[in-house]
């Protein structure tokens, strides 16, 4: 089938740009490896957070469909890559996915296609490994077809921003690259901004993720030094974020998850590796981070120990596993190392979350608490970590018999402590 558009990897990054992408008129296919998915949306059932049934029923109407057929590639004018870009096992980039779906696209590119990465990924990889594998088709990016990065920018939950009105960093190839890339979303999205080229588009995105992870490492930092210190950090935060200008305020919590924060300043990291030294503040941002779940499990010890009980053989109940609130997601969530070290001591661990029906750590189902009011009568402590709307605050402080917050959303109390 003809198409305007072919995105490739229906997740949270492709599926909202598609069902966008529809929206504005284009004739879409969706392209993912999973015929799982691919038949669920073909029969208008969405997998992501984002996107409801009734959107994927309604774009469905409109023309876009799901294929694990790569050929549909030779049919169109546009390609994007939306792919995910983990980290290896070893802790750097693990492209596989990028490489494995640039060679699909090259297998069957035609001249004047627009061939897009969105993955997130290090300065170099359009020009180093995406446009060498596509031109493997005989055809050369910038003269047989337009070759351009565009960092996704997509925030789950989000409700204010999404693809439209989030501004869309493109850079080219070439600039006639650059230009093609902007025709192309500017049907999409309100504002379109050009990058220098594909290098500068990259290193924004890493730019953006950087800044937050680095800001989280440094009040994460605070919270464990002003518990020290007998000092209110929340309260210290909150009087700092009335300044109109020259602060944004960060606020601690119990590590870092989602795809973006833990993954992407390694790839940063790993790029500037290659030049001989390393990117000190990210690798010391990572270390604080990558910290917190154990100080939330030694708060928790002292927490109990403070009550006469010990954490071997206590009730925990987590409140809220997911890495941000008021979503199912659970990519890179931090609650999975609390569990794990909740565990490593002999706690007795328990959730409760109302987007989370079922939950494994390590191929270990942790047991779901359904009902809340009697998990908290039930349990030794609490442990608040991730703030979810639907969570009534002040019930969970009056059942809990001791309460650890990691999110500074209650009062402290004799029996309640914020991280």
């Amino acid at each position: 089938m003809r198409s305007d558009l072919v995105v490739i990897g229906l997740g949270y990054v492709g599926l909202p740009l598609a069902v966008e992408a529809t929206r504005s008129g284009m004739t879409v296919v969706g392209l993912d490896k999973n015929p799982e998915i691919v038949a669920r949306l073909n029969d208008g059932v969405s997998h992501v957070d984002d996107i409801d049934d009734a959107t994927v029923s309604g774009v469905r109407a409109q023309g876009f469909t799901a294929t694990t057929d790569e050929r549909a590639v030779a049919e169109t004018d546009t390609v994007v890559i939306c792919v995910p870009t983990p980290l290896s096992e070893h802790g750097g980039p693990d492209l596989t996915m990028v490489e494995s779906a640039v060679t699909a696209v090259s297998r069957h590119l035609r001249p004047g296609t627009l061939v897009v990465l969105e993955s997130t990924t290090y300065p170099g990889t359009t020009d180093e490994l995406v446009r060498p594998l596509l031109e493997k088709s005989g055809l050369t990016a910038g003269r047989d077809f337009h070759l351009a990065f565009s960092p996704e920018r997509v925030d789950p939950g989000n409700q204010v921003y999404g693809i439209r009105n989030t501004p869309k960093v493109v850079g080219g190839h070439t600039p006639a690259c650059a230009t093609a890339a902007a025709a192309f979303y500017g049907k999409i999205v309100d504002t379109v901004v050009q990058a220098g080229g594909t290098r500068e588009a990259e290193m924004a995105k890493l730019i953006e993720n950087t800044y937050r992870h680095v800001n989280i490492a440094l009040v994460n930092e605070m919270a464990i030094f002003c518990n020290e210190l007998g000092i209110d950090l929340w309260d210290a935060i909150s009087c700092a974020a009335t300044k109109p200008f020259g602060y944004q305020a960060f606020r601690p919590g119990p590590g870092v998850g989602g795809h973006c924060i833990p993954i992407d300043p390694n790839y940063l990291a790993h790029k500037v590796r290659t030049l001989g030294y390393p990117f000190r503040m990210v690798e010391l941002a990572q270390e604080i981070n990558t910290r917190m779940p154990r100080y939330v499990v030694e708060r928790a010890q002292h927490l109990l120990d403070r009550a006469g009980k010990t954490l071997t053989g206590a009730r925990v109940l987590l409140l809220g596993v997911t890495y941000k609130a008021d979503i199912a997601d659970q990519r890179e969530t931090s609650a999975r190392d609390v569990v794990k070290r909740l565990r490593a001591r002999g706690a007795d661990v328990t959730y409760h979350d109302p987007y989370v029906p079922e939950w494994s750590v390590d191929g270990t189902a942790v047991p779901s608490a359904a009902d809340l009011p009697a998990a908290l009568a039930d349990a030794d402590l609490a442990i608040l970590l991730q703030r979810h709307r639907v969570f009534d605050l002040d019930d969970i402080q009056r059942r809990a018999p001791l309460l650890l917050d990691t999110r500074g959303a209650t009062r402290p109390q004799p029996h309640v402590e914020r991280l």
